[in-house]
């Protein structure tokens, strides 16, 4: 690969390529309803990358990808049949076509099957400011890797190093279906991450760091990102289990971030619809406090999951999932939705940007850090296992982080087991802080809760 191989693309270019990826989108809509297909749905999509990792000071690996593609589903009436192919010439797409008519004449009716409500697609497309393309060469990605990485080995404690990356890349798509809708997205997306180690034989530790953004600029500087995780990897030095006790536990942002995915997926229209949800026909009910508020923010300038319109089409729109505690519906594409017998909420491929606001039981600013408010407890930095049965709630995962004394770490701790049910821990978060990792498509501060089970030694 050359050295000098860049992910910039000019805002013309980007038309020109979204105007070609139209093209093959509305062919293969002709090409569908002319072999006869009631209806069709077409994604084509570009995208380009570059990637490096680096270890001790080495270059490990360095990538270049571009990649297209095109995704079609057919309905023959109920009948539904989806073909891909990664090659766009018109034999390629012809191809495809013919393939997904053969699927869907062999596939059993649904009558939750077909395309999205012409009324519920998508109309108006502002720009979200999600395209940010810069000049990035291998040489200056193997920089930043090596930079991160440096930085992160600069104290004498860190004594080994599983390397860091660095990664950039940029991303096209037009959705067209038979129902007139045609609509473009387009991307950009950088990170970095590195992963240290420190201690020796089986006291040695492991720990990371990481940062992700939709424009270069956006970025941490890689030194602050190593430097984060040689923190992290030496605060668990000395980590010791803890005896057999209920206490409070807190949940660091990006432990936080998995418990409210765990919510999603309780209130996702596959999990409903198939009875594998301890939330089903829970919608208004209360399931929090009060105070506690989780915002869907699909038109977030700049958000990791941002966009106008969802995998079908439809329109997406801010909501409150929980208001005020109460789980105010589910999260559904238009499938999920039919089998349920209710409208799609614009979910088709996730939530985009859920935000979980800064609150606390008798409200008020929390602050950014709740390790006073807890007092004495567990701060847990990371789970292990996949301890969730989203049937039952019941929750039970390997932890690691820190014994806190006073509102205040005392020591490191490992080898100890969380255990609850989803729907007690739910009801027992205290508190949210207002210090927001913003990195990923679910943001959240802290979270306390104000009881569980740890199980030790």
């Amino acid at each position: 690969m050359s050295r000098n191989t860049s992910v910039a693309q000019s805002a013309l270019d980007r038309e020109a390529e979204l105007d070609g990826l139209e093209a093959q989108v509305r062919e293969t809509l002709r090409q569908a309803r002319k072999a006869g297909a009631t209806d069709a749905e077409a994604t084509a999509h570009s995208a380009q990358g570059l990637s490096v990792n680096v270890r001790l000071g080495d270059v490990e690996t360095l990538e270049h990808t571009r990649d297209r593609g095109i995704d079609v589903t057919v309905y023959i009436g109920r009948r539904q049949g989806h073909a891909s192919s990664a090659d766009l010439s018109p034999a390629s797409i012809e191809s495809c076509v013919r393939h997904a008519l053969d699927i869907a004449r062999f596939t059993q009716e649904d009558a939750s099957n077909g395309l999205a409500d012409p009324e519920r697609l998508a109309r108006s497309f502002p720009d979200l400011d999600l395209w940010h393309p810069a000049p990035m060469d291998a040489e200056a990605a193997i920089a930043r890797a090596l930079e991160c990485e440096s930085a992160g080995r600069e104290d004498d404690r860190i004594n080994n190093s599983e390397g860091a990356s660095f990664d950039a890349g940029l991303g096209l798509a037009v959705y067209g279906n038979s129902n007139d809708f045609l609509g473009r997205s387009a991307g950009t997306r950088y990170g970095q991450s590195c992963v240290l180690l420190a201690g020796k034989g089986d006291r040695m530790q492991r720990d990371y760091s990481y940062d992700s953004r939709r424009r270069l600029g956006d970025l941490e500087s890689p030194a602050e990102t190593g430097r984060e995780a040689a923190r992290r990897t030496i605060a668990r030095l000395g980590a010791r289990p803890l005896k057999t006790a209920s206490m409070p536990v807190l949940l660091a942002p990006e432990v936080a971030k998995s418990l409210i995915g765990h919510l999603v997926g309780a209130v996702s229209g596959s999990a409903l619809y198939r009875n594998a949800s301890f939330l089903r026909d829970q919608a208004g009910e209360r399931l929090f406090g009060e105070w506690v508020n989780l915002l869907e923010r699909p038109h977030l300038a700049r958000g990791p999951h941002s966009g106008n319109f969802d995998a079908e089409g439809v329109a997406t729109r801010e909501r409150r999932l929980i208001e005020s505690g109460v789980l105010t519906g589910y999260v559904l594409s238009t499938y999920s939705a039919r089998r349920l017998g209710l409208e799609t909420t614009g979910n088709a491929g996730g939530v985009r940007n859920l935000l979980l606001e800064p609150g606390c039981e008798g409200g008020g600013d929390p602050g950014g850090e709740l390790f006073e408010l807890m007092g004495d407890g567990l701060y847990v930095t990371e789970v292990m296992g996949q301890g969730v049965n989203l049937v039952t709630g019941d929750y039970s995962r390997g932890a690691s982080g820190f014994r806190v004394e006073n509102g205040a770490i005392a020591h490191a701790v490992e080898e100890v087991t969380i255990a609850g049910n989803l729907r007690d821990m739910f009801r027992n978060v205290v508190a949210a802080g207002s210090a927001i990792d913003t990195r990923g498509n679910i943001q959240c501060g802290q979270v306390l809760i104000g009881n569980m089970m740890m199980a030790g030694s």
